[in-house]
């Protein structure tokens, strides 16, 4: 299915998503609270959202936002979103992919802005794969990386991530994927994702 194009200007409206799955016992606030931004519509949030239910990780609370968007607005729209609500977040996430943007901008102002990334490059499919097995060969676009990923879920679609395909290999992902690049350089390495460092965050007690 080809990859639904993204905004190269300002962020187009989108609707939000919250996650009250973790929750700490008798309605009490959990320790840690996350933000997390996707600048896609549907398939990080649909990974996160189950990966959230699948954990259930009583350390963590997670407030999901998505917003179709160039990189660099995404993380405007972060900040603004994290003074707008007005929660003390432990930590602020934005997810999204290299693909044809030039990122480099929107990572230094993430690190400015203390606004954590989890950027895949060329794009979130490659995190996807890695559920299933090891890639190092280069690739330019999500077109090229799909025939690898329908390798192992053929009826794979951007818009109708069923997260039971991946549940069983998160663990193994984070591993292959810490090995591509080096943690803060992923969106000049080719392949490489950094959301691995996001789904410990989400995983871990």
């Amino acid at each position: 299915m080809p990859r639904s194009p993204k905004s190269n200007g300002r962020c187009a409206p989108g609707p939000s998503f919250e996650s009250n799955v973790l929750r700490s016992p008798g309605g009490r606030r959990a320790r840690d609270r996350l933000l997390v931004v996707c600048g896609a519509k549907a398939t990080e949030k649909d990974y996160l959202l189950g990966l959230v239910g699948h954990v259930a990780n009583p350390a963590v609370t997670v407030r999901i936002r998505t917003k179709s968007c160039a990189p660099e607005q995404l993380i405007t729209y972060a900040a603004r979103e994290r003074d707008r609500i007005g929660d003390d977040f432990d930590q602020v996430w934005c997810v999204f992919d290299v693909d044809h943007f030039e990122v480099g901008c929107a990572v230094s102002t993430a690190r400015r802005m203390g606004i954590r990334v989890a950027v895949s490059n060329p794009c979130f499919e490659l995190w996807l794969i890695l559920h299933f097995s090891g890639h190092t060969a280069q690739v330019r676009t999500y077109r090229e990386l799909l025939p690898y990923l329908k390798r192992h879920v053929p009826a794979y679609e951007k818009a109708r991530l069923d997260f039971r395909d991946f549940e069983q290999g998160w663990p193994e992902a984070g591993r292959r994927a810490r090995s591509l690049a080096t943690e803060g350089r992923e969106h000049v390495t080719n392949p490489s994702t950094g959301v691995w460092a996001l789904v410990s965050r989400i995983a871990t007690p």
